[in-house]
């Protein structure tokens, strides 16, 4: 602590002319233990100012920097605790209460009886000490003239200075000598007075007697004068002939210096020029590939891609300063630049000449892809041209003017060829969903533009490529092909003007192969497309970009993105935008085609939007894992866009015929036909979406429908006139139950529910509406009796009722035989036959309803018969096994 305080002393308070009286080591009380300490110091000029610092060391080294200073005279409290138990805690009251803990409890009570004692000498004003040991407070500081005694004191003993060794032996030795010095000490003052005198006076004579001695010595230094004079004329004379040496030896050391100068210089340039030699000449091998070397050989591009590099190297070579300064240099420079436009040139003109025979070629093989639905392969042409790579990437990195004409030229012949190879491939597929084979063979031996199946496809499209009325010839084609279609009132599905269950399944499962064909087709073509560009191309695709531009508008203005500053070619957009622009201009049939293609398979049969919506959103899972920003992964999720339209406009068009839909006033009705064409779209769509990604739209569109299906139903029922309300709800619902416990349609639970409760419901409400009373005076004697017996008339007691005696009752009951009773039930299961219909087949299940129904009502009256007539004998002509028997040799005659 001691160093501490010094160091403190010596950095901080002596440059600001304080003294340090008293320090402690403390850290904030309840947080992390960052020390510091707390100085008590007064300054030195007057009038004196005392201050409590806080003083804590830098984080940057290991130094200690003032924080804080508090003035004494702003203290309040000083709160120490505890008085009695040792507490290292205590509180500085100032403008706030400062907590602190300090390291030892015997540094906390020295600080405090610093404080006190400064109190008491400077300021003379009243601090609170709370909690301080009393013995700490009686230490305090004399005041008034004690005071300036004390001072005083300070100052004597300041002046005082202590005897040394040999002055105590020498007064030791006088004392010795004269024994009454301490008795006497006048006599002992008197003496040494005489002594003093004679010995001053003995230091007279000495300093007389040496005036010879002082002459001599004089003499002494004359000659030694003389002497020195003589050595100075010699030493001069030797040094004028050191000065004229010392001229010879700067002559030698310069002519020295002048040579080292010279060989440094020599090695300098030797360097300078070896540094050129190396660096900027090219060898004649390598100027003779550039001007000469063969650029359809794999030998050959390989010379020109060395040279090439080895030119590029030496056109970058970083030149020091002076160099460019230098004829030959820029002679030099020129000659590389001449021949890198040389080279630049044929480069150009010769990839130019391949992409056109590209062109050529590709053309020639067109004819035997178009019977097959197959596209091109351009492995052959990619793998060609992939081996001037490295020269293209030299060419972006010399002349990227060349560079972009060539890109632009690759595009707009490899566009015009893929236009054509991809209109031809979707003329084969539309060729091939129509089923018009001899149209198909035409176009395979005919040229393109003369094919009467294109002119056939051609009359269903517009100038923008949308579908035409149903006078085209396609729609004729599939007329015949489809087969005869369902009467307006019974199609809720047709929206191709054809019906969905006219559709052979064989059809269906075509369509699905072609459209899945095509997809497959075009997505490695385009995914190859992709690669050759960025390996051929030096671009990067899988690199993260900001925002996306027009590609298809940047494309037709033929720009690549890139503008020319005076340093060369400065990127706007990155290297990925440019290969998605690139694509986009390459591809830009390929969208409206596949529109074209999927509103053809939409008129053709609209069922088709459930395939192309599960096999396009495949499709598009796939490209977006591989790249979610490529121009196959764009293009296939606007395609996707169309075809999710289209399926959400099928489902609209069914619920709208729903609602549309007339029944016949003379026929009955059994099963609506959006019943059993929900029915068909269900078990249709579980097949094609069973284990797709869009699952979710499936499950809209089934709550859609099912709700559109519920309202329909009981509108028509409502309407109905020639069936029951009760019959048209009962079998329609029955089926729907049916059709979605066979397909298990996990989102349709809640609608399944639903419609069994109303099934049983209204199947339970035909039967009582249907049976009403079949013994209908017996029914109206019974009820007068339950009316009698609400009326608080004892059970036992009817019998006694005028109205309702047993011989009323004996004569109501023989006017039903049991030959009566199943000649009423014969004819009630006519009527009943007469309203359903034979698809549900449910007439058993409402005969043997009606059945239990006419035995309750049996029972019920036994059972009166029981209590309000005992021990009668009465009973009913037929029993309840006359009712089953009749009931089943009904059912079995009919």
């Amino acid at each position: 602590m001691t160093a501490i305080k010094h160091a403190l002393q010596r950095d901080i308070f002596t440059p600001n002319d304080e003294r340090l009286l008293s320090i402690v080591n403390v850290c904030k009380a309840g947080k992390k233990k960052r020390n510091c300490f707390l100085c008590a110091t007064v300054t030195t000029e007057r009038p004196v100012q005392v201050n409590v610092v806080k003083v804590k060391k830098s984080d940057k080294g290991d130094f200690y920097k003032r924080q804080t200073a508090w003035a004494l005279r702003d203290l309040a409290v000083v709160d120490a605790k505890d008085a009695v138990k040792e507490n290292p805690e205590f509180d500085l009251h100032f403008d706030k209460v400062y907590k602190w803990v300090a390291s030892s409890t015997a540094e906390k009570n020295t600080f405090i009886s610093c404080i006190w004692k400064l109190n008491q000498r400077y300021l003379r004003k009243k601090i609170d000490f709370i909690n301080v040991s009393s013995q700490l407070l009686e230490e305090s500081v004399p005041s008034g003239e004690n005071q300036s005694v004390a001072g005083g004191d300070e100052e004597a003993v300041d002046e005082y200075q202590e005897l040394n060794a040999r002055e105590e032996q020498d007064i030791e030795i006088m004392m010795e000598g004269c024994e009454y010095a301490i008795s006497n000490a006048e006599a002992f003052a008197e003496k040494l007075s005489r002594e003093l005198q004679v010995l001053d006076g003995a230091n007279i004579q000495s300093i007389m007697a040496s005036e010879k001695q002082v002459n001599i010595l004089m003499k002494l230094l004359d000659e030694a004068l003389k002497e020195v004079d003589q050595i100075e004329m010699k030493l001069s004379s030797y040094e004028e002939m050191l000065q004229s040496v010392k001229e010879q030896m700067d002559q030698i050391s310069e002519s020295n210096h002048l040579i080292h100068l010279s060989n440094t210089n020599n090695v300098k340039l030797l360097s300078e020029i070896e540094f050129l030699v190396n660096h900027m000449d090219l060898a004649k091998g390598h100027i003779k590939a550039l001007q000469e070397g063969d650029l359809t050989s794999s030998r050959g591009i390989e010379a020109c891609t060395n040279a090439a590099d080895a030119l590029l190297q030496c056109m970058n070579v970083a030149l020091r300063p002076g160099h460019d300064m230098l004829h030959a240099v820029k002679e030099q420079q020129q000659r590389f630049s001449d021949l890198r436009e040389q080279f630049a040139r044929r480069l150009a003109s010769h990839l130019n000449s391949v992409f056109v025979q590209q062109g050529h070629d590709q053309s020639s093989t067109l004819a035997q892809h178009s019977v097959e639905l197959t596209l091109p392969n351009h492995h052959p042409f990619h793998r060609d041209l992939l081996r001037y790579a490295k020269l293209m990437e030299w060419l972006k990195n010399t002349d990227y003017g060349k560079y972009e004409g060539l890109t632009k030229n690759y595009m707009d012949y490899l566009s015009r060829l893929y236009e054509r190879e991809i209109k031809d491939f979707f003329e084969v597929a539309k060729i091939k969903m129509t089923g018009t084979t001899k149209e198909g063979k035409k176009f395979a031996t005919l040229p393109r533009k003369e094919s009467a199946v294109k002119q056939e496809t051609e009359s269903l499209h517009g100038s923008s490529g949308k579908l035409t009325g149903s006078t085209s010839s396609l729609n004729k084609l599939s007329v015949q092909s489809s087969g005869s279609r369902r009467s307006q009132s019974s199609s809720l599905l047709d929206m191709g003007n054809m019906s969905a269950s006219d559709l052979d399944v064989a059809d269906r499962t075509k369509f699905d192969k072609i459209f899945e064909q095509v997809l497959s087709e075009l997505e490695p073509l385009c995914l190859a497309e992709q690669d050759f560009i960025s390996k051929f191309f030096k671009l990067q695709q899988h690199q993260s970009i900001p925002g996306t531009t027009n590609e298809a508008e940047e494309m037709d203005g033929g720009s690549l993105s890139r503008s020319y500053t005076s340093g060369g070619p400065q990127t706007v957009s990155s290297e990925k935008d440019m290969i998605r622009q690139m694509m986009t201009k390459i591809f830009r049939c390929i969208e409206p085609e596949l529109n074209n293609l999927i509103a053809l398979g939409d008129k053709i049969d609209s069922f088709n939007s459930l395939y192309m919506l599960v096999k396009m959103s495949h499709h598009v899972w796939t490209a977006q894992n591989v790249d979610p920003a490529s121009f196959l992964s764009t293009t296939l999720g606007n395609v996707l866009v169309t075809v999710k339209r289209n399926f959400d406009k099928c489902i609209s068009n069914q619920m709208k015929q729903m609602d549309e839909v007339k029944i016949s006033k003379k026929s009955k009705v059994g099963i609506l036909p959006f019943v059993a064409e929900f029915e068909e779209f269900a078990g249709l769509a579980e097949s094609i979406f069973k284990n797709a990604e869009r699952r979710g739209d499936l499950d809209k569109a089934y709550i859609k429908l099912i709700r559109a299906v519920f309202v329909s139903v009981e509108k028509v029922a409502n309407e109905s006139q020639k069936t029951p309300r009760d019959v048209v709800m009962m079998e329609n619902f029955h089926h729907i139950f049916a059709t979605l416990s066979r397909l298990k349609i996990s989102c349709l639970e809640s609608e399944k529910k639903e419609a069994k409760q109303k099934y049983t419901d209204h199947l339970q409400s035909y039967v009582i509406y249907s049976l009403g009373q079949p013994l209908e005076k017996l029914n109206h004697f019974f009820e007068g009796v339950e009316a009698r017996v609400a009326q608080g008339i004892r059970e036992e007691e009817v019998s006694y009722q005028l109205a309702f005696n047993k011989q009323e009752l004996r004569k109501v009951i023989k006017e039903y035989p049991g030959k009566e009773v199943k000649k009423g039930l014969d004819n009630l299961y006519k009527k009943v036959d007469k309203h359903l219909c034979e698809e549900e087949n449910l007439l058993q299940v409402v005969w043997h309803s009606m059945q239990d129904e006419f035995i309750r009502q049996y029972k019920h009256f036994e059972g009166l018969i029981a209590r309000c007539y005992p021990g009668s004998g009465i009973t009913m002509e037929f029993t309840i096994q006359d009712i089953l028997d009749y009931c089943s040799s009904i059912a079995q005659s009919h």
